[in-house]
């Protein structure tokens, strides 16, 4: 472990070895160089965004630890994982794309013949400690060992639902690459990854692994692991293109116009991995809520419904005031009102997006009722233009 000062003392003190390393040297120089970070720090897309909690600290308080709603933030029984085998991951997919979810943020992509690993969080608790911080809703579930081979690991951001220290440090054993936003490969590189694996990358750069093109695009969110947050690491979107398919993954971020740049750019996709849960009004500028997670897929598509969405970032950690299965639910309302297909695999359960999308509800086994509904009284079926090429929804919250 590496030290630092306490701010109010010259007390030195252990600094855990998950908080990572500070970006310095040539990769600092190359961080004051980007055109998106400005006053000493990354800049977000379309201005400023709220990081910590707004309003009444109390209020926030109130909501997040009433008991009723505590007991409505876990399953009330074992979350449906699905029994994956290495033999099921070793079959190459029929149409070129398969896609298996393996909890929160975490997706296996298998593209046009390589193999795509975005933001592995295999760590029990999404934290810098083992004894504390949320802790899994439901196991992982494949071992890491039984995901085979894998060509490149790409992360979103250094925040701990995605960034592991002890998964990277598994990983770093084998020969995988690394995608990763610019600043981030300070934190791998401490943990044993080595320069030449990573493909450090700012928004709207590209590299290539193998027959597949990279892009990290731009998202609405923010950096940060350790005591200090100085916004020296860079938060991004991935598209990733192969010969005939192409996904895109948003990682955290709230939503904002740049989605349809990115998708007039990019798009049509064949798939995308939207983040869509751990909202609340208190954080509005760096999560999604279901409809616009649904509206940002729609305007990556180029307005209308197209390719297949798969919800992300729920049903894993406890990390907001919402019901651990709301965003599942309210995506399925949000979708079919605009008429996009959507997948709802079982944790470990792979599909093609080119074939039957798994769509059954499998949280309503063992999740309780959702403290409010989709819509408001008197709003059932109402349709609301929000100006941004997408659909909004009468009572979302």
């Amino acid at each position: 472990m590496a030290g630092f000062r306490s701010p109010n003392s010259g007390f030195r003190v252990p600094r855990p070895a998950a908080f990572g390393a500070d970006p310095g040297g040539e990769r600092m120089a190359r961080i004051r160089r980007s055109p998106h970070f400005r006053d000493g720090v990354f800049q977000n897309p379309g201005g400023g965004a709220r990081t910590r909690p707004s309003g009444s600290a109390a209020e926030f308080a109130r909501i997040y630890f009433d008991r009723q709603a505590r007991l409505r933030r876990a399953p009330l029984g074992t979350v449906p994982v699905h029994a994956t085998t290495l033999a099921d991951l070793a079959r190459p997919p029929a149409t070129g794309l398969r896609l298996t979810w393996m909890g929160h943020s975490s997706v296996l992509a298998e593209i046009d013949g390589q193999r795509v690993l975005f933001d592995p969080v295999w760590g029990e608790r999404c934290s810098p400690f083992p004894f504390a911080g949320p802790k899994r809703l439901h196991p992982v579930p494949v071992p890491l060992a039984s995901l085979g081979p894998v060509d490149v690991v790409v992360i979103s951001h250094d925040h701990y639902d995605h960034l592991d220290m002890p998964t990277i440090k598994a990983l770093a054993g084998t020969d995988t690459l690394f995608a990763v936003p610019l600043g981030v490969g300070a934190h791998l590189e401490h943990w044993g990854v080595s320069a030449g694996r990573l493909r450090e990358l700012d928004w709207h750069e590209s590299t290539r692994v193998g027959g597949l093109t990279l892009t990290a695009t731009p998202a609405r969110h923010f950096c940060g692991r350790g005591l200090r947050n100085t916004q020296h690491t860079l938060w991004a979107s991935w598209v990733v293109a192969g010969e005939e398919h192409r996904v895109y993954h948003s990682g955290d971020t709230g939503y904002f116009d740049g989605f349809r740049d990115i998708g007039a750019a990019h798009g049509p996709f064949d798939a995308t991995m939207i983040q869509l849960g751990a909202y609340a009004e208190f954080w509005p500028d760096i999560h999604m809520t279901p409809g616009e997670g649904v509206r940002a897929h729609l305007d990556l598509q180029g307005g209308r419904p197209g390719g297949a969405l798969l919800p992300i970032h729920w049903g894993t950690f406890n990390l907001a005031p919402h019901a651990w299965a709301e965003p599942g639910e309210w995506t399925r309302d949000a979708a079919g009102e605009a008429g996009q297909a959507v997948a709802f695999p079982r944790p470990g359960e792979p599909f093609e997006p080119a074939g039957r999308l798994p769509g059954e509800p499998w949280w309503r086994t063992v999740s309780g009722p959702f403290a409010h509904a989709w819509r408001r009284p008197g709003d059932a079926g109402k349709k609301v233009d929000t100006g941004s090429g997408g659909f909004g929804l009468a009572g979302e919250r």
